[in-house]
């Protein structure tokens, strides 16, 4: 038997009156939003109707043959650049986190250069680096020599790009890597030390491991950076990527603007596709990690 409510007595949940809850506008975000759009359309039309942007020979370039080769030459560029980068980035953040004072300034002198002075600057003594070292003997020094390699007879200015820009990035990566390491907290090293693991297999096992989601965000934007800073390996000279294909195409129709749209396009959409590939690694390296950072 349920017995009546006493008088004063709070009302039940059961009893009380539902929520209406009315969701708060937001004028302010709409019309900034048709502002947003009434520019963006007049932008569109105004690039569309403008005979500035020459847009038939935009079309006429896009799927070119010689654009397209150059797409290949910057991700070529690209690639091995990183490559030799990751390698060697590993290997300098490595050598900054030691005890060997000679190997740790080393790095630190290395990382200090390279970081300190333009990629472009650098770039342009690797394509003069035939003009210093005219040739390379190969041997043990004030006895006897076994080859010597012609530098100014080499045509390689494809290699001399690749190893400007790897090593340019090498100082980058090699931060990049010891700052993901040093995420790492010091307990994970004492407790593989005390499972037995040596050096190499605690830093494989499990500092790098867990160093990678640190690691691989700024290392997608090294890639996608290094992507579009191969437009500058002229200086080596090298003009096979997308940059100078382009360019030297628009030295001879005497357009400019539709070949920059066109090199712009392809960078945009290799870049598109590299951002959304680093989404992904982003989000394999992330499981069983809040957002906080700590591991579930």
């Amino acid at each position: 038997m349920v017995s009546p409510a006493q008088p004063g007595a709070p009302a039940s949940t059961d009893d009380a009156a539902p929520i209406r809850a009315v969701p708060l506008r937001h004028p302010g975000q709409w019309l900034a939003a048709v502002v947003v759009l009434v520019l963006a359309g007049l932008f569109v039309y105004g690039a569309a109707t403008n005979p500035a942007y020459r847009w038939h020979t935009y079309a006429a370039y896009l799927f070119d043959t010689r654009v397209l080769a150059g797409v290949g030459y910057t991700l070529g560029l690209t690639v091995l650049a990183m490559a030799i980068a990751v390698v060697l980035g590993v290997a300098l953040a490595v050598m900054r986190l030691t005890d060997n004072p000679v190997l740790r300034y080393c790095a630190w002198v290395y990382i200090w250069v390279f970081r300190g002075t333009p990629v472009y600057v650098q770039l342009v003594f690797w394509g003069l680096f035939g003009s210093i070292y005219k040739r390379i003997d190969i041997g043990i020094p004030f006895v006897t020599q076994f080859a010597h390699i012609d530098i100014q007879a080499l045509n390689a200015a494809f290699f001399f790009a690749v190893i400007g820009l790897g090593l340019n990035e090498v100082a980058y990566m090699a931060e990049i890597v010891r700052a993901g390491i040093a995420s790492v907290g010091e307990g994970q090293t004492e407790a593989s030390t005390a499972l037995g693991m040596s050096w190499t297999q605690t830093m494989r096992r499990t500092v790098l491991p867990q160093a990678m989601r640190v690691i691989i965000p700024p290392t997608g934007n090294e890639v996608i950076s290094m992507l579009k800073t191969t437009s500058l390996v002229a200086a080596v000279p090298f003009t096979l990527e997308l940059y100078g294909r382009t360019r030297d195409i628009s030295g001879v129709n005497f357009q400019p603007i539709p070949m920059l749209l066109v090199a712009s396009t392809w960078y945009l959409a290799v870049t598109s596709v590299l951002m959304v590939g680093q989404h992904y690694v982003e989000k394999h390296f992330s499981k069983g990690v809040g957002r906080s950072g700590e591991a579930r």
